[in-house]
């Protein structure tokens, strides 16, 4: 019987002990959201310490749901679900859907962290009512530290959609000024971009039509779509 063992053979207790660790679901999370390189699954989890992400993954590893490989570039390693692993998507997106339903809205509204907001933004824009050239969107939050202050989306057709927290020099397109909680909130599904405009908790300058379409190109987490069933 291993360390934490519930010491059951019932196939709940004995997936538990794989699965129910600390930040071991919200691994699978972002390895479902794409990730597969230790500094992509850093980004999406940035309040974990990378000697705890390490060890998580071996136990994964050593579980049979995650396999390391050789990525495109020879000195970096990448981490892949294995069928095993794969089937486990029900059942994270099945932890979120819940959540949503049935977590109250004040509570998740007190997690702010600005860095996985801004990493959710990047990897679920919609570029599709973009113009066919690059544009950088520069996001101003009031209230954060001033190291996470600034941020920029630089969509590209060439490159896909670049986060950068150091800004890149290009000219910006649009800025868009905001406090954190509006922001977290419109992308939870619980606010608009209009409401929280025509209320003054956010600011959009630049380009109209960009400011226009926002909630459009935004995107939103993808449980926002799960209806409330608390206040």
């Amino acid at each position: 019987m291993t360390q934490g063992s519930y010491g059951q053979f019932c196939p709940v207790a004995m997936a538990a002990e794989v699965l129910c660790t600390r930040w071991t679901v919200l691994v699978l999370r972002e390895m479902f959201a794409g990730s597969t390189r230790f500094n992509e699954l850093r980004r999406g989890l940035p309040r974990m310490s990378p000697a705890l992400l390490s060890q998580r993954l071996k136990e994964l590893e050593a579980a049979g749901v995650v396999v390391r490989k050789r990525g495109s570039a020879a000195a970096l390693y990448e981490y892949h679900l294995t069928p095993s692993g794969r089937e486990l998507e029900a059942i994270v997106t099945g932890f979120g859907v819940w959540g949503q339903r049935w977590i109250e809205s004040a509570p998740s509204l007190e997690n702010l962290d600005v860095e996985l907001l801004m990493w959710d933004m990047r990897r679920n824009l919609d570029v599709s009512p973009m113009p066919d050239r690059r544009v950088t969107i520069e996001f101003l939050y009031s209230g954060t530290a001033k190291k996470l202050r600034h941020w920029w989306l630089v969509v590209s057709p060439d490159d896909g959609v670049e986060l950068c927290s150091i800004d890149p020099g290009h000219d910006v397109d649009l800025y868009v000024a905001s406090d954190l909680r509006s922001m977290t909130a419109i992308w939870l599904g619980l606010d608009t971009v209009r409401a929280a405009v025509g209320e003054g908790r956010v600011t959009l300058t630049g380009a109209r039509k960009l400011a226009s379409d926002m909630q459009t190109w935004l995107g939103r987490s993808p449980f926002a779509k799960e209806k409330k069933l608390v206040a």
